[in-house]
């Protein structure tokens, strides 16, 4: 594996860094406070072409390749990992699932739109009932007599974006009598200013607070056949191939919230003083920021080899499920264990609203939960060693 970025590469990262201090950082804690959707910075990124670094030129994006969209990720991420999550929804759930699985048609309207950062794009699996356990979809989609459409009824909970999404591709069953069931599932996109689609209250989350969480109604929903993605049958299968690519994005996610923890810790050991020396003398101290960073390269290394194995996979159709996850499985826990430690250094200070650390330490929890938990993740490592083995 060639660790050596390219100039490109480079190019994309300093530009994303850039942008984050310059656009996101000024504003990151109030929209924290608030808990509003920073539209106009998500807008921003759009027009920079964050919202689609990796969906082809001709579909409105950047055409880059999944190292470069998680180098700017985890830049993004490190100033604010709402505007972060935000990015990797529109990317590697719904921009990846439209290019991979989607018609030159829907290709043309629903990847332009959502890469220009024209709309938010999102993307709707769990249910209620049905969080780790994907296959147990109640949602359903009857299909119309002449097939011209479906009506889909049911709920979906803690959509990502979803207060504010114009697209979402959601997952419903269209075999009830499927054996098992997730073989009957299907994928749809879904336009939410058609009637039928009402939204929930927005969820008062711990972290990312910006990024606006929801659930999501259908009742009596006629979606078009031609809105279909891919074919009867093949949701599920198209679910958890994106979500292998949505792993890398939360493990982008996840290294940039302990970058950030870990800058800021190492800072602070810089300055602040306890009997009469600077804690970064300390012993306890050293120790402690030396676990931080030898995480954090660690993470950096997995999610770098799960974004090559993501593009060689295209080339030669093989699976890249296993990096993926091994990646987002150590880096989410790395930024928990990191932003843990570093409101240790800082003490009270870490604890006070007064300096970001413990807003890192609220989002990085949710890296263990979403796009898999830990505990699916070494479910998912663990199985696939047997099979390969």
């Amino acid at each position: 594996m060639d660790l050596q970025l390219s100039d490109e590469h480079r190019m994309i990262r300093d530009m994303a860094r850039d942008f984050a201090r310059v656009e996101i950082a000024p504003v990151a804690a109030e929209f924290d406070e608030t808990g509003e959707f920073p539209r106009e910075t998500v807008a921003k990124m759009g027009a920079h072409g964050f919202m689609g670094i990796a969906v082809p030129e001709e579909y409105g994006g950047a055409g880059m390749d999944t190292l470069a969209y998680a180098l700017a990720l985890e830049e993004i991420s490190k100033v604010d990992a709402s505007h972060g999550v935000i990015m990797s929804v529109c990317n590697s759930l719904f921009c990846y699932a439209i290019y991979r699985y989607g018609t030159e048609e829907q290709k043309q309207k629903y990847l332009r739109a959502v890469a220009s950062g024209e709309v938010v794009g999102a993307y709707a699996l769990t249910e209620p009932q049905s969080g780790s356990d994907a296959g147990n979809i109640r949602v359903t989609a009857e299909p119309s007599p002449e097939g011209s459409h479906y009506v889909i009824n049911g709920t979906k909970s803690w959509i990502s974006s979803g207060p504010v999404a114009k697209y979402i591709l959601t997952f419903a069953q269209t075999d009830l009598e499927a054996t098992p069931r997730y073989r009957g599932v299907s994928a749809f996109i879904i336009d939410t200013d058609e009637p039928g689609f009402s939204r929930g209250k927005t969820e008062p989350k711990l972290g990312i607070r910006a990024s606006a969480t929801c659930e999501v109604h259908f009742e009596a929903y006629r979606c078009p056949a031609h809105m279909r993605l891919a074919e009867e049958g093949e949701g599920f299968k198209i679910a958890m191939s994106v979500l292998d690519a949505g792993r890398i994005g939360i493990a982008a996610q996840a290294l940039g919230i302990a970058e950030a923890a870990y800058e800021a810790s190492l800072q602070y050991a810089r300055e602040r003083e306890a009997f009469g020396e600077k804690i970064g003398k300390f012993q306890m101290i050293q120790q402690k920021l030396a676990d931080m960073k030898t995480r954090i390269e660690a993470s950096r290394l997995l999610m770098y080899q799960a974004a090559l194995a993501k593009d060689e996979a295209a080339k030669t159709q093989s699976r890249y499920t296993l990096e993926s996850a091994m990646a987002k499985l150590f880096a989410s826990e790395t930024a928990m264990w990191v932003t843990t430690e570093a409101v240790q250094i800082h003490g009270g200070m870490g604890y006070s609203k007064e300096l970001p650390v413990e807003r890192y330490f609220r989002d990085a929890k949710v890296t263990e939960i979403y796009e898999g938990t830990s505990e699916i993740q070494r479910l998912v490592i663990a199985r696939l060693e047997t099979e390969l083995r």
